[in-house]
């Protein structure tokens, strides 16, 4: 039985065969056909650096029908990023690919090695703008509200005077 994914990407680095971080974005999107269908892409948009991380970000969101499990799409990601040449650094550094599962249609899934959904996503624009575009609808089970909700909740608060 397949399930969905929604998988959020992002790049700040060259890649030697790619090219610059938007070019490995779209190329990371391709190659995520290998664990499945990707049924959805959205645009590359260009994020602020991060964390550790010196260089913007292009980052996008797919949808995809996978036969993986959670934790056996968890794996095949991991080993994608190593294949697009990520390295272990520091927390949130400058990296050539970074792919997270965020939202996953069997809902919540926990364990050492992963937390569906994403613990952070709901607090980052870079994540919930392409997940508007392909993902409006689903729902976070934490918060239960849409993607589309949990955007213009950050956007709100983003707004705000400080």
């Amino acid at each position: 039985m397949s399930s969905l994914y929604l998988v959020a990407l992002g790049s700040n680095r060259r890649h030697h065969l790619y090219g610059p971080p938007r070019c490995v974005v779209h190329a990371a999107m391709e190659e995520l056909a290998a664990f499945g269908t990707v049924m959805a892409r959205s645009r590359v948009v260009r994020s602020a650096p991060m964390g550790a991380a010196q260089r913007c970000f292009a980052n996008a969101a797919c949808v995809m029908a996978s036969q993986y499990d959670p934790l056996a799409l968890l794996a095949a990601c991991k080993r994608m990023e190593r294949e697009f040449g990520r390295r272990p650094g520091r927390r949130w550094g400058d990296r050539v690919l970074d792919l997270d599962i965020v939202l996953w249609s069997g809902g919540a899934w926990k364990d050492a090695a992963l937390t569906i959904p994403h613990p952070h996503f709901r607090e980052r624009a870079f994540v919930l703008g392409p997940a508007r575009e392909v993902a409006r609808s689903w729902r976070d089970p934490v918060t239960g509200c849409s993607v589309a909700q949990l955007t213009r909740r950050l956007t709100r608060r983003e707004a705000l005077p400080r």
